[in-house]
């Protein structure tokens, strides 16, 4: 729907810079209450930017929101968080940054001068809405929040506008220069991913500065090029930093930051804490999960305690709830349904900052030399940016990658843990570096692993490095490392190891080779922050099956303002019914065809079910349906009479091997089986590992390490890992993929031993042989809908298809022929001849028929293999 934009006669000449043309467009929503929003280009100092507002029902003045977005994306990205900020009460701005969206000028990274005095005129175009409640003329009563570059944005204008009255930036920066330049090193990958996204689209130009101001063009080009910042780079990140005003941020502020971030670290929020706090500002801290490198950055909750922080300080309501002033996220193991990490809090009523609450861990080892390799290649691996995918996230459970060359770097072991330790800060360490550069300087990174029981295990929490330069330590020079600030807990028997090495990925290191040489002067210190407290470990969502879930759904609904669907309630007559699928219907997304249509068919207990069809015939997206991973548009799914859901109980009974697993190369098979299933947070005893290996046969190769694995070694590890827990229904998608024939019996044997125990397995596969030796029955798709279900025997057998054996072969001409015979309903191809369905014509009649085209018959009579139905059924469509 479309609506003019009525022209506001309060506007005051002061912003006839900000005219230009809008519409108003009516969001559309599930649930109510509706929002509406209005899209406009604002004319800013000679600059146009693209803005969107947002408004919920209701008459009356209310606090506004500037939101922000991350650098690289526009207002598109950050429209949901607008929505519902408008739902709660909020007059809503958001806008494209200079240079990004639709809006133009150049990117000058939030200069004061230009990006920062934009936020003051979309502040001064706030204060004309009528629907905006105003502190006085001209001074809005706003709140700024946004992500990255949009939460630096939120630290910048509240030390240059006074008219800001609370912020929430999220995982962004405090000072850009040491973010981009730790300890004088220049983090490489970080600043050309940033130099990367500001470049213009394909066929928009060859601007070698691409849509950066020419001042911040140079400074990347001069830095990539020598590899070391210089002052003048320094100085124009700083002016363009939060910490060049901290001392004026004096708003109430809540500080996201995450801790799966290689790019803003949780030290560029402990400095805005420091700073904020010494202005006297109210100030809360939340570390959440995920980050610039990947994981859960926990949006739902992050955007409730922002709106909730807006409740208080915006509308001054003293009952909202802000939270814990310092709060951290902590995995509690892993869903075993979504493999997604589960997470608990842990909270204070102070900040504790990052270094509270140390304990003092002796560090082994003698001086150790190492080298600097020329042209520092190859290089060290912690953190990978844009390709970490949240491994960070997962360090607490023994998940990680990271990786040291031999020679390259030295190591100090701590003893083992005799009890586990919770680290919450930064460990710093003494030591000693000598340098055989000519000039005396190292460029060096320093991390510490958690170091398993065999010594060799080890995982890098976070995925994070500190980068170090030193000078003048051709004769040896003392300095304390500060290691990357973490929340990691060391189990009992675990040791901590100190790494200092030569080069990292992500940074830029000396091409010329030189010697190291590193021993340590004191002990790692490492901070506890004793006064948090944690949440118990919660129980698997499986086992939620509580009355008390049915409160706490209802009080979240309530919270939230959303409405959800309610489960059906258990069938009691299908509970020992593995999967009944009743009119099931799911449309291709946006458009009016469908991927399954009026699906319905039954599994019983100890089937072993073939999903057949050919490619597009909606095989892939009923099984996703049935895992619970999409939502049909219509129809049912009851495994042992539970309606499915996305997140539903029952799916802890179903296992799932779909388009193999991800496993760790070094680790053996059995390792990689005990590590998933640690990872879930199930008792170890439900596992029933050995019976899955039993049924997976892998004999003696699970003590060896999975890279030295065949194909169809992996793959019978994979089944294994699916049937971990025994689930009473077997989901295998393609089980047989990329494996010999040998192989290939070896799983067929696999899946008719697990079925033979009373539990139920479903196979789509493409091998249709082999699924008519293992499967005990069929569901035959094609184009989304059924085609035909029941025994093999029965699909196999079906006298409706007849077997024409040829004495030649015959042209498409022919065969076009017999398939247009009345009472014939299909004719196709197959090795031994021409199938053809009969559709009310009898066999004599057709052998007449057939005659009397000349076709050059030998013989015929009712087929029996499986493929030949299949053929037949979907009129050779595959």
């Amino acid at each position: 729907m479309r609506l003019r934009l009525p022209r506001w006669a309060a506007v005051t000449a002061a912003l006839a810079v900000l005219a230009g043309a809008g519409t108003w467009t009516a969001v559309a929503q599930d649930d109510p209450p509706p929002v509406t929003r209005a899209d406009r280009m604002l004319d800013v100092d000679g600059v146009r930017l693209d803005t969107s507002y947002f408004t919920g029902p209701g008459d009356g003045r209310r606090p506004a929101v500037l939101l922000g977005h991350g650098f690289g994306g526009s207002k598109d990205d950050v429209r949901a968080q607008a929505e519902g900020l408008a739902r709660d009460g909020y007059a809503v701005l958001t806008w494209s940054a200079r240079g990004f969206g639709a809006s133009t000028g150049r990117i000058g990274l939030n200069d004061p001068d230009h990006e920062v005095k934009d936020v003051s005129k979309l502040i001064d175009w706030l204060a004309a809405r009528p629907e905006v409640l105003l502190d006085k003329p001209g001074d809005p009563r706003v709140g700024i929040t946004g992500a990255s570059y949009g939460g630096a944005i939120s630290l910048l204008a509240a030390g240059h506008d006074p008219r800001v009255d609370a912020i929430a930036p999220q995982i962004t920066y405090w000072n850009l220069a040491d973010a981009l330049f730790p300890d004088g090193v220049f983090k490489k990958l970080w600043a050309g991913i940033f130099f990367s996204a500001g470049q213009p689209a394909p066929g928009r130009g060859s601007d070698s500065c691409g849509r950066f101001t020419a001042e911040l063009c140079s400074l990347y080009q001069r830095v990539a090029v020598s590899g070391k910042p210089d002052a003048a780079a320094r100085a124009l990140l700083e002016a363009r930093s939060p910490s060049a005003v901290g001392a004026r941020v004096k708003v109430p502020a809540l500080l996201v930051q995450g801790q799966s971030d290689s790019l803003f670290t949780l030290a560029q929020s402990d400095a805005m804490a420091r700073a904020l706090t010494a202005n006297g500002a109210p100030v809360a801290v939340d570390w959440i999960a995920g980050g610039h490198d990947g994981g859960d950055r926990e949006t739902e909750r992050v955007e409730r305690r922002i709106s909730t922080w807006f409740d208080r300080w915006l509308k001054h309501d003293a009952s909202a709830d802000t939270g814990p002033a310092f709060r951290v996220s902590r995995t509690g193991g892993v869903d075993s349904t979504d493999g997604r990490a589960t997470l608990r809090a842990a909270t204070a009523d102070r900040y504790p900052g990052l270094t509270s609450g140390t304990t003092d861990l002796a560090l082994g080892g003698p001086p150790q030399t190492f080298t600097n390799p020329a042209g520092a290649a190859p290089p060290a691996v912690s953190a990978v940016p844009g390709l970490g995918g949240g491994l960070s996230g997962l360090s607490s459970l023994g998940v990680g990658l990271s990786l040291d060359f031999p020679g390259q770097y030295a190591r100090f072991d701590a003893k083992p843990q005799t009890r586990a330790l919770r680290i919450t800060g930064t460990p710093t360490v003494r030591v000693r570096v000598a340098s055989t550069a000519a000039d005396g300087s190292a460029v060096l990174f320093a991390k510490v692993y958690d170091v398993g029981p065999d010594g060799r295990q080890q995982v890098l929490p976070a995925q994070l490095v500190a980068p170090v330069r030193v000078d003048g330590a051709k004769a040896g020079k003392s300095l304390t490392l500060t290691l990357p600030a973490i929340d990691h807990e060391v189990e009992a028997g675990h040791r901590l190891r100190l790494v200092v090495a030569a080069t990292d990925l992500g940074y830029a290191s000396p091409a010329v080779p030189a010697g190291y040489t590193v021993a340590v002067e004191g002990p790692l210190t490492v901070p506890t922050a004793p006064g948090l407290s944690t949440q118990a470990a919660a129980l698997p969502w499986w086992v939620w099956g509580l009355p008390l879930l049915g409160l706490a759904g209802a009080a979240a609904l309530l919270l939230t303002a959303r409405r959800k669907t309610a489960a059906p309630a258990p069938d009691p007559e299908l509970a020992a019914v593995p999967l009944q699928i009743t009119g099931l219907s799911k449309k291709y997304k946006g458009g009016d065809r469908y991927s399954v249509r009026d699906l319905s068919f039954r599994v019983e207990q100890g089937q072993v079910l073939g999903l057949l069809g050919p490619n597009g015939a909606g095989k892939t997206t009923t099984l996703r349906m049935l895992m619970g991973l999409i939502t049909p548009d219509e129809g049912e799914i009851r495994v042992f009479g539970q309606a499915i859901r996305p997140g539903a109980p029952v799916l802890s009974r179903v296992g799932a091997f779909v388009e193999g697993a991800g496993f760790l190369p070094h680790l053996s098979g059995r390792e990689n089986l005990d590590l998933y299933w640690k990872a879930t947070g199930r008792p170890a005893e439900d596992a029933h590992v050995d019976e899955a290996l039993r049924i997976a046969n892998l004999g003696g190769a699970l003590e060896r390490a999975v890279r030295t694995y065949s194909q169809g070694m992996r793959q019978r590890l994979a089944l294994a890992q699916a049937m971990l827990g025994l689930p009473d229904l077997l989901i295998l998608d393609e089980p047989t993929n990329g494996l010999d024939p040998p192989q290939i019996r070896e799983m067929r044997e696999v899946m008719i031993r697990y079925a033979a125990g009373g539990r139920t397995v479903i196979v789509s596969s493409h091998l249709l042989a082999e699924v008519e030796q293992s499967c005990t029955h069929l569901v035959v798709m094609d184009r989304g809908q059924l085609v035909q279900a029941g025994p093999v025997a029965e699909i196999t057998g079906n006298g409706d298809t007849l077997l024409v054996s040829l004495a030649g072969e015959i042209d498409d001409a022919l065969v076009a022929k017999v398939d247009a015979l009345t009472g014939v309903g299909a004719a196709t191809r197959a090795d031994e001849g021409l199938l053809v369905r009969l559709d009310g014509i009898d066999p004599t009649a057709l052998i007449g028929e057939l005659v009397r085209l000349d076709v050059p018959l030998t013989g015929v009579g009712p087929h029996r293999r499986l493929e030949d139905a299949f053929l037949t059924l979907i009129g050779g469509a595959a």
